[in-house]
This record gives C-alpha cells, sequence and structure tokens, in this order.
C-alpha cells in the first residue's frame, strides 16, 4: 500500500498564501516518506477548492521536491483541451522525472461549465470523447494531419486514474485497465440514508475488479478524511469547527458532532482514535493506496502538517504501510 497526502488548498488566507502553504504540507509530507500527493482541481469558488490550475501548481512543487509522485485528483477533463491536457502532461511528467499521477473526472460543479462553453448535461459524453483523445495523444497516435504529441509520454498511459461515484464507472476504469479514485464521501441514497461509506463503494470495487482485463494490476486509490492531534479534545474542537461549515451537497440527519462526523466520513483524534476507526472500514483493504485530506475539517497549516507527520509515524504504520527507504532531506 502507498500513503499519500491530498489537499484541496482550502487554508483560510489569500491565493498566494494557500499555495504556498499547500507546498509545504506537500514537501513536509514527502520528508515523512509519503508516497504520493495530490491536488484538486476546481473552477471560480474559492470556497470548494483554491486551485483551478493543478499542472501549473505541481510544476512549482516538482521543483522543490525530489521523490514524492504528484498527481491530479482530479482534472475535470470536459472543461479541458485534450491534446492542450496531452501537452502540458508531458512535458510536466518530464519535469517531474516521470513522477506525474494524472486523475480525471467529468466534474462536479454545473456551474463550472457555462463560461466554459459547454452544458453540465453533456459532461459524460464530453468526459468520453475527451479522454479518447487523451489516450490517443499519449499512444503516439496521428491526431490529424499527420500531427503526433511531442514530447511523446507513452508512459503515461499506465498514470490514469479514473475518478467515479457509480459502478458502471468503475468498471469503465476496470475496462480500460485505468486506476480507480474512490471518493472521500458521497452522498447517501435517498431509500438508504444509513449506508456506510463502504456500503457505497464495493459495489464500485467490485465493478472495476470484474472488468480488468486478465494480467491487469488492479489500482485503486481510497481517498480518506483523517485529522489526527496530539489530544482527543483538540481534534474534536477543530472537528466542530470545520464540520459546522456544512459544505456537504445533501442534508445532514442532525446537528451533533457525532452525526457530522458520520456524515462527512471523517477520521477524527489521536493516533489511536484514528487507526480504530480506520481498521473498521473494509473498503482500506483493496485499496492499493491510502490517501488522506484534512477536509473538511481544515484545521490550521501547523495543526495540519502535525497531523501528516502521526499519519506517518503513528497511523500508516499500524495499517502496514512502510515508508519509502529513499526518504527526501526536504
Amino acid at each position: 500500500m502507498r500513503l499519500g497526502f491530498f489537499t484541496r488548498v482550502l487554508d483560510e488566507a489569500p491565493p498566494a498564501e494557500r499555495y504556498r502553504l499547500a507546498a509545504e504540507q506537500i514537501a513536509h509530507a514527502e520528508s515523512f516518506g509519503f508516497d504520493t500527493a495530490w491536488v484538486a482541481q476546481h473552477h471560480f469558488d474559492g470556497a470548494e477548492g483554491g486551485l483551478p490550475a493543478p499542472l501549473v501548481f505541481l510544476a512549482h512543487v516538482a521543483a522543490r521536491t525530489s521523490r514524492i509522485r504528484l498527481g491530479t485528483g482530479i482534472i475535470t477533463l470536459p472543461l479541458e483541451h485534450p491534446v492542450r491536457v496531452a501537452e502540458d502532461t508531458a512535458v510536466l511528467d518530464l519535469l517531474t522525472g516521470g513522477r506525474l499521477e494524472v486523475g480525471v473526472g467529468s466534474g462536479g460543479t454545473p456551474s463550472s461549465f457555462g463560461p466554459f462553453g459547454h452544458d453540465s448535461a453533456d459532461r459524460a459524453a464530453l468526459y468520453a470523447e475527451h479522454l479518447s483523445v487523451l489516450v490517443r495523444a499519449w499512444s503516439g497516435e496521428d491526431l490529424g494531419g499527420g500531427s503526433r504529441l511531442y514530447p511523446p509520454a507513452p508512459r503515461l498511459l499506465g498514470a490514469i486514474w479514473e475518478a467515479t461515484f457509480s459502478a458502471s464507472g468503475g468498471a469503465r476504469a476496470g475496462r480500460a485497465g485505468n486506476g480507480l479514485m474512490l471518493s472521500r464521501t458521497q452522498p447517501r441514497p435517498a431509500d438508504d440514508p444509513q449506508a456506510t461509506l463502504a456500503d457505497l463503494q464495493r459495489p464500485i470495487v467490485d465493478a472495476y475488479h470484474e472488468n480488468l482485463p486478465e494480467g491487469a494490476v488492479p489500482r485503486i486509490v481510497a481517498s480518506r478524511t483523517a485529522f489526527v492531534a496530539d489530544s482527543r479534545a483538540e481534534a474534536l474542537r477543530l472537528a466542530e469547527l470545520g464540520l459546522g461549515r456544512g459544505r456537504l451537497p445533501w442534508e445532514l440527519p442532525a446537528d451533533d458532532l457525532d452525526s457530522r462526523i458520520a456524515a462527512f466520513d471523517v477520521h477524527v483524534g489521536t493516533p489511536q482514535d484514528v487507526i480504530d476507526s480506520l481498521c473498521a472500514d473494509p473498503t482500506l483493504e483493496r485499496a492499493t493506496d491510502l490517501v488522506f485530506q484534512v477536509h473538511s475539517v481544515d484545521p490550521p497549516h501547523p495543526l495540519v502538517l502535525r497531523s501528516i507527520e502521526l499519519l506517518a509515524t503513528e497511523v500508516a504504520p499500524a495499517l502496514g504501510w512502510l515508508p519509502s527507504t529513499e526518504m527526501s532531506s526536504t
């Protein structure tokens, strides 16, 4: 299992400071042996996510790291020109020394589609079309008039990850032999509001495995919210503040903290609290990559750094993770 750090770039600060803090968090994760770091892409809404240009940001991060793999979680592919994505990722992969992982998805905010000249209702068709072009470009195929991608990037064909909430999306990623990205949380269906995250994601993982080509190696990212602190009281105090912002797009069953922790699928507390909570999640037994983020708690930057340390030194080892033997000195 690989250990990852994920950021939506949501520190309470102006944009430039947000980017500085996120870069520092990733460098800190590398110094503690994390294998991967991922950034989200969001357009127009700084409260939902602070980074519209993940490849630009990762180019900056690549210059101050040396080992940690850098990924997009995700590029909203329907809103991008796929040849442009192919070119940018090809260059970035070379600049990172082959450390790039490319997570893609169809996007989640309908209001973001209009400014790009698209209708959110067309997202599925756009996603399929753009992913096909992206794969053709990385494969070195003729993109029209004899034009082929330069610089070539065939390695990236094995670095694709698809994010999905559905079993059909899991089957699609499996058929393509791509990696599967599972979300930190999902809306509960109206007919089963008490369903666990594992209940919702089990069919996705099943469909993924059932559709993998023979001989293909499964790659499954399980993203999880985890905030680890030195005391449970401190962790819960900050969780109450963060989860009280109510960013989930579905109605919560109650307003007490325990209900919010359950509804947001948050693992919070001391290292042992978080170990116990994660061990109760059977999805993690099938994941090849366990990726942690602090959203939706969103504690202050120093406590994000401390949580990274505790995840690497206490929580992840208890789950079977071993740090890289090539630890960074950053």
